[in-house]
């Protein structure tokens, strides 16, 4: 049975699986602390793994398991995040940006997109940020979540379509069927 060199292991996956705790979790400041967590437990796991070429969809587990484990661990703290963070968007007089109409309509788009995003489910959040921001073919999605490229089709169709259906909700448009 081969020996799993963890340093090189997580390296080289650590790109997907920060974008699969981000989905997960929802916030840019937790992924390097729960990517920890999953460094420590694949470091730390007792039973060697009986399949090599099972590591990606294995760390997959690990990931959404520390994951959930941080969001419970959380608890309060998330709010007071969210609050924090408000206090500190862009005012009129800021120098950050250089159109204020371009920022308004950019920060409305961006609070409907996380808004529809929040009323989703984290599965359908997290291979859709896998797919359009690591720009992931079905193949290279299936491979590392442990599925067929059939099943990623289906999962990619309906969290697209959700993701219609939620930011129509959250526009308060009305849709004719």
């Amino acid at each position: 049975m081969p020996q799993i060199n963890w340093q090189t292991a997580l390296v080289q996956h650590d790109r997907w699986l920060r974008t699969v705790v981000l989905a997960r979790v929802g916030q840019p400041s937790a992924v390097d602390e729960v990517m920890q967590e999953v460094a420590l437990a694949a470091i730390a796991q007792q039973a060697p793994l009986a399949d090599v070429d099972k590591l990606a969809p294995w760390l997959y587990r690990v990931a959404l398991t520390q994951s959930l484990l941080y969001r419970r661990k959380q608890g309060r703290w998330r709010k007071l995040a969210s609050r924090y963070a408000e206090r500190l968007r862009p005012t009129e007089h800021d120098s950050r940006t250089v159109d204020p109409l371009e920022w308004l309509l950019a920060d409305e788009r961006q609070t409907l997109v996380r808004k529809a995003i929040s009323r989703m489910p984290r599965r359908d959040v997290e291979i859709l940020l896998l797919k359009y921001t690591e720009s992931w073919s079905y193949e290279q999605l299936a491979q590392h979540l442990g599925t067929s490229e059939s099943a990623i089709e289906s999962r990619l169709h309906r969290a697209r379509k959700r993701l219609r259906n939620e930011l129509v909700a959250c526009e308060g448009v009305k849709v004719e069927p």
